[in-house]
């Protein structure tokens, strides 16, 4: 996949709000609020079956986001809408900061421990409450690999495609 076509899970539409097509949104961006500069989103209920909305109005509502879309305009229509995941095309976020990384820029990366062992490629990642984990997978093996900076992550080049890890292989 080319960077032009990386995609970044944002956030998800969780619920409605009142009767005029008004539905609850649940944002990981920081602010929580960003994710309505983001568009235009890419709504997905399954893979495959992406819709491009453009022109979402949103808003902080209690404790909670809200969000209007185009064209949906009564409760039903918003509600066909709860549970798809809101992603945006990564070139529309901000560049990360130093030895800062969006996790969709780091899958695909090959992984090799600091002896040059290879131990496959970045899955996916994941957050736990202490830190992220890498999930390395080779096609009969996964290791979970906590991504700590200096500790089990060595360097990351992501021009050359590359993660170097201090990590045992046979663990």
């Amino acid at each position: 996949m080319s960077a032009a076509d990386r995609r970044v899970l944002v956030g998800r539409i969780v619920g409605l709000y009142g009767v005029q097509g008004w539905v609850k949104v649940e944002s990981w961006t920081e602010p929580r609020t960003q994710i309505f500069k983001y568009q235009p989103w890419l709504l997905s209920s399954a893979p495959g079956q992406d819709r491009e909305i453009k022109g979402i109005d949103g808003r902080p509502q209690g404790k909670g986001l809200i969000a209007k879309l185009p064209g949906v305009d009564d409760r039903d229509g918003a509600a066909a809408l709860v549970g798809q995941d809101i992603h945006v095309a990564r070139e529309l976020l901000p560049p990360p900061g130093k030895d800062e990384y969006y996790w969709v820029d780091l899958e695909g990366l090959e992984v090799v421990t600091t002896e040059g062992v290879a131990l496959g490629r970045v899955s996916h990642l994941f957050a736990t409450g202490a830190n992220d984990v890498v999930v390395v997978k080779d096609g009969e093996r996964e290791r979970l690999v906590p991504f700590i900076q200096g500790v089990y992550v060595r360097s990351v080049d992501l021009s050359g495609g590359r993660m170097v890890v201090d990590w045992d292989p046979e663990f």
